[in-house]
């Protein structure tokens, strides 16, 4: 989907995409770029979703301009199957592209932010944009994601630019065991 329209708020900055389901809600919890955002206007053919400065300061949605291709997703209902991992759309930072690499299989670089690195582990799970991924590969200050010919073909991951800040969202898991690990002193 893509971006359709953005005007400026108060405190805040309300962006219209296309709707592309026929029973959403208002006041809905849908995914944008991977980040939980609240339905607040619908309109024919369109829904509305107002951003506010905290989440424009720690997302990409700031960055959105008319016609920019966004993921969009909607929230998980009870008793739906699971695929992937738990993603919550609690979007803990950015991290920019720094390489893309598409022979012999595409692969992403991504700067591993100093605040974020101790939930990026081996073969763990990580969102980016929203899509769920497995952990390729870490360095000293980067990791890699790879993604197969679906994802490719049915996300924008690949058709980021270099530098794109991408919204990452590390595993729940991974940051709850850390959280508790950290408050106990061990």
């Amino acid at each position: 989907m893509a971006v359709a329209n953005i005007a400026d708020g108060p405190r805040f900055k309300r962006i219209t995409i296309p709707n592309p389901w026929n029973d959403v809600r208002a006041g809905e919890s849908i995914s944008v770029n991977g980040c939980c955002l609240t339905v607040a206007e619908m309109m024919e053919g369109r829904i509305g979703f107002d951003v506010v400065l905290e989440t424009l300061s720690r997302t990409n949605l700031g960055l959105l301009r008319i016609g920019d291709r966004v993921h969009l997703e909607r929230a998980l209902r009870v008793g739906d199957r699971i695929d992937g991992h738990f993603v919550q759309g609690h979007v803990d930072g950015t991290a920019k592209l720094l390489d893309k690499q598409m022979q012999p299989e595409c692969r992403l670089r991504l700067e591993d932010p100093p605040e974020l690195a101790k939930y990026i582990i081996p073969k763990g799970s990580v969102s980016i944009d929203g899509v769920s991924l497995t952990i390729a590969a870490i360095g000293a200050d980067f990791f890699e994601v790879a993604l197969i010919p679906t994802t490719i073909s049915r996300t924008e991951l690949a058709n980021r630019a270099i530098g794109w800040p991408f919204n990452i969202e590390t595993d729940v898991l991974s940051k709850t065991i850390i959280s508790w690990l950290e408050r106990r002193g061990e």
